[in-house]
């Protein structure tokens, strides 16, 4: 940080860690000792899309590497789709009560477009939860290196249960690197995984 920044009151954007993606399996024991929230064993990564033979390579090699690592009769273990704003979501998915392989593979999946040089297109990754019918995300937003909890109101069109987000927050925050500024925790309105 240069003594503009310091004087502008400007701060260095944090690096992105992938590695605090491992702790969202001792923040699962939390949510689900706390407020009895269950992993559902399915997990996604979104990313802006991109064009060319490059992307297609990094794209295979998610593919075969998720696909390589598919337990017998897990089912399809990764698909790709676009939401309506463009962007690419991949979803993951493992039995409830193996976050450590579903988070193990989002890592993997970070890292491998991090690697092939598509870091800037990351946007988050997200694990889900749920409770006698009501959804949970927690969030990890890449160019942060933070956590948020997002949590969809059930069979509402895109409202949010601010409430539970700020319990989940409550609950999780000595787990993971909590986003402190609110206006930061995006919606993820229908993203894959929750």
């Amino acid at each position: 940080m240069g003594f503009w920044d310091a004087i502008l009151g400007r701060r260095k954007p944090v690096r992105p860690d992938l590695d605090q993606l491992f702790a969202v399996p001792s923040a699962a024991v939390t949510l689900e000792a706390g407020a009895g929230f269950r992993p559902t064993g399915r997990g996604s990564v979104c990313f802006a899309s991109v064009e060319g033979g490059a992307f297609s390579r990094v794209r295979d090699e998610v593919r075969e590497l998720l696909d390589a690592d598919a337990a017998p009769g897990r089912g399809v273990p990764v698909e790709f789709s676009q939401d309506t704003y463009g962007y690419t979501w991949l979803l993951a998915t493992h039995a409830p009560e193996d976050i450590g392989a579903l988070v193990n593979d989002l890592h993997a999946v970070n890292t491998l477009l991090t690697e092939g040089g598509f870091g800037p297109q990351l946007l988050c990754s997200l694990t889900g939860f749920e409770r006698e019918g009501h959804p949970l995300a927690l969030v990890y937003l890449y160019k942060r290196g933070t956590f948020y909890p997002f949590a969809p109101v059930p069979g509402a069109v895109e409202r949010r249960d601010n409430g539970l987000e700020l319990q989940a927050r409550a609950l999780i925050e000595n787990d993971l690197r909590i986003e402190p500024e609110l206006a930061r925790w995006f919606p993820v309105w229908g993203a894959p995984g929750l």
